[in-house]
């Protein structure tokens, strides 16, 4: 038996706990640190709470650090980790190499999940792509690997376009319930159009341009409001919302690609 402990227990780990208990990962294979929503998770699903992270360290093979960002290092400075262990971090801009330097000999890869995970519908990118991880990471979705750091920290700007995407469905939402529309209704429309949009992108073989020109009609509805978006310059602004992103992941260093 893998099992697998929680250090750090927040909002993102508590949804990739539901994802993994949803896909049928027994709960006895998970260890939890005792702060966050540990306790309460623990009591819920019958899961064991470990009384110190030296503990979870100790008994735990894979170890999914989702701490703060800015607490991360420290977080798994000390504690005793071995060789064929896997440390796999969610924590958003801090790199390999001072993960690695405090969790030696522990193997180390990063992962960028999204709370989807709870519906086994995230999208997860992985760097490096470890075997031994696989498993676990296809119960919350498709796994995206990608080759090289840098290139990782371009697809963690997808984690928010994520919550980017869910403000534009509430604005469809409320523009149709402000024109009449029922409000269950309209957030189920909202929704699904973009998992269509999604899905259409994901699962049919054109590119997704020409896949958008099928649907822009000369003088039809599409191209309509795609001419007052352009001329209010959003693609602009999506652009600079991402770059701003991934400075701040970045801190405006360079990465190493070969990482």
């Amino acid at each position: 038996m893998t099992r697998i402990g929680f250090l750090g227990v927040g909002h993102l780990a508590q949804e990739i706990i539901a994802g993994l208990l949803r896909s049928g990962l027994p709960a006895s294979e998970l260890i939890l640190s005792s702060r966050g929503y540990g306790p309460e998770l623990a009591a819920r699903h019958g899961i064991d709470l470990a009384t110190d992270n030296l503990e979870l360290v100790a008994v735990a093979d894979i170890v999914l650090l989702a701490t703060r960002p800015c607490d991360a290092v420290a977080a798994v400075t000390g504690l005793g980790w071995r060789s064929g262990q896997i440390l796999v971090s969610a924590c958003a801009g801090v790199q390999l190499n001072a993960l690695r330097a405090a969790a030696a000999p522990a193997q180390v890869a990063r992962i960028m999940p999204l709370t989807a995970s709870s519906l086994g519908a995230s999208p997860t990118t992985v760097y490096p792509d470890l075997p031994a991880l696989r498993p676990l990471l296809e119960r919350l979705g498709s796994v995206i690997p990608l080759s090289h750091e840098a290139e990782f920290e371009t697809a963690t700007v997808s984690a928010a376009i994520y919550g980017w995407a869910q403000m534009l469905i509430g604005l469809g939402r409320d523009w149709s319930v402000a024109h009449g529309m029922q409000p269950d209704a309209a957030r189920r429309l909202a929704a699904e159009t973009f998992v269509a949009a999604g899905r259409m992108i994901a699962e049919r073989p054109e590119t997704g341009e020409a896949l958008l020109q099928s649907l822009v009609t000369p003088g039809g509805i599409t191209e309509c409001g795609l001419k007052v978006l352009a001329a209010e310059g959003v693609e602009a602004g999506w652009n600079r919302a991402c770059d701003a992103v991934l400075a701040k992941l970045t801190d405006g260093a360079p990465v190493d690609r070969d990482a």
